[in-house]
């Protein structure tokens, strides 16, 4: 689609990309079936991210890699991490190839790789195993950063809010209902003896049911993914007759038009840039990032955490208890940012949105060694509620992120730009994972220090991380395009 004497739409027929303007200019009312695709391909592909999180203790102590008990969540870390790695080192060219090629090949890899590394991991049989398909999970699925331009393109401007809500929302329950499939699903011969027997397939490979569930659903993703309309414009502008025997003129307002010429003449300008230069997306992004390490450690610390014994500061929780508590903050969650985030970004801006929910979080993760001490109903009522609160708040401040990352360029680079944003953040996320099973052994191996004891000095340290994003939201650092 291009434009011609400023109020003339010029579209090419024969192109999806046209296709999908001419579709947006005639949506009345919320587009609920583009939302539920989005919804349901991003939910598919952030399952498998943080399903292992209720398991992976149990899973580093069967590998029999640590020597030590307390050692057990330095190693879960490094597990954590290599998903993230891989990512990093291919979400740039990702987002190259989505730019070039089009959104909806690098959405169907991203699928398929689920479908096939997230079902080997099922079935890993030692540590190394462990690390490297999910290394290989996270390097081919590079489809965040594209699902978040296709979700900013599908749908018309006063509906790009709730179409990249739509993403983080869905992002942030697969992060929550991925764990507490795994919670529930793992080591089913232990939990279900009379269904699953010890010799069987599940019996054998304690932790391949939750996995291949996933798995399953990615497959059913792939499929659906056949009939997505792809948003990318990939005809040449200039092309000749047999392109413009094909454009279908429609004319809209000159003032219409003329008024956007007007508003986004900077905005223009900045698009022609190196994303590298473009302080308005790089800005957006560092912030990113260091909420993203924060809360990829906050992830991984809360599972390792809830199912240590409390010898070690920990709850003692079972697999089974973790995914109940994170089933619980993933239904909260949809209804959150599904009816509450919208009214909230237009009441307060994006930036105070995110600025709020940071502050709101330091005071929420001091609670969390007192709330270790208590036990029965009182434990389960005020961690269910600690953990329900804390992610809605860090998907609240991801989303807002999300939409100055994209608003910050043009669609010809939004694909790079958030395949950059992409590579930055899984550096820190992979980070995190590592560190904080890290700090979590050190933390264990020092219940009575004097300053900070145990897991005190855990959630300190995320504070600390927490305060530094909430400082970046502020001028000079953080600004607007």
């Amino acid at each position: 689609m291009t434009k011609r004497a400023r109020f003339e739409k010029v579209y090419y027929g024969n192109y999806s990309g046209c296709k999908v303007e001419q579709y947006k200019e005639s949506q009345c009312g919320i587009p609920i079936g583009d939302l539920f695709f989005i919804w349901i391909i991003v939910l598919s592909n952030s399952l498998p991210i943080s399903s292992l999180f209720p398991f992976l203790y149990f899973m580093i102590r069967d590998f029999n890699i640590a020597k030590r008990q307390e050692d057990i969540s330095f190693y879960g870390g490094f597990v954590g991490s290599s998903f993230m790695l891989g990512r990093a080192l291919t979400a740039v060219y990702w987002g190259i190839i989505a730019d070039r090629y089009g959104r909806k090949p690098v959405i169907i890899i991203g699928t398929i790789s689920v479908v096939i590394f997230n079902t080997l991991f099922g079935l890993s049989v030692n540590f190394w195993m462990a690390i490297v398909t999910r290394f290989l999970l996270g390097s081919l699925n590079g489809l965040l950063g594209p699902i978040k331009a296709y979700a900013s393109e599908v749908f018309r401007d006063e509906y790009q809010a709730l179409g990249v809500s739509t993403v983080s929302t869905a992002w942030g329950i697969g992060l929550i209902v991925g764990p507490a499939i795994g919670g529930y699903l793992a080591q089913p011969a232990e939990k279900h003896p009379n269904i699953f027997s010890k010799n069987s397939l599940f019996g054998r490979f304690p932790y391949f049911l939750p996995c291949l569930c996933i798995s399953l659903i990615a497959m059913g993703v792939t499929i659906v993914t056949i009939w997505l309309p792809e948003t990318l414009h990939k005809h040449n502008e200039n092309s000749g007759s047999t392109a413009d025997s094909e454009e279908v003129l429609q004319t809209a307002s000159y003032v219409s038009d003329t008024n956007k010429t007007n508003q986004k003449p900077e905005a223009e300008k900045t698009s022609k840039k190196s994303l590298l230069r473009n302080w308005p997306l790089m800005s957006s992004i560092l912030v990113y990032c260091v909420f993203s390490l924060h809360d990829m450690a906050y992830t991984e610390i809360f599972s390792l955490w809830a199912t240590s014994p409390r010898n070690l500061g920990g709850l003692s929780y079972t697999s089974e208890n973790v995914g109940q508590v994170l089933a619980i903050s993933g239904f909260s969650l949809l209804i959150f940012q599904s009816f509450l985030y919208p009214p909230m970004e237009r009441m307060f801006g994006v930036i105070m949105t995110s600025r709020i929910a940071g502050v709101l979080s330091i005071p929420l993760l001091t609670s969390y060694p007192y709330i270790a001490l208590l036990s029965g109903f009182s434990l389960s009522l005020l961690i269910n509620l600690a953990s329900l609160t804390k992610n809605v708040l860090a998907t609240s401040i991801m989303t807002g992120l999300f939409l100055l990352q994209n608003r910050a360029v043009d669609q010809h680079q939004r694909g790079a730009a958030n395949g950059l944003a992409m590579t930055l953040m899984s550096l820190f996320k992979a980070v995190g994972p590592a560190a904080g099973g890290a700090i979590l052994s050190w933390a264990q191996r020092r219940q009575d220090a004097s300053i900070l004891p145990g897991d005190q000095i855990v959630f300190f340290i995320l504070n600390v991380i927490e305060a530094i994003g909430v400082l970046m939201t502020f001028k000079p650092f953080l600004t607007t395009a």
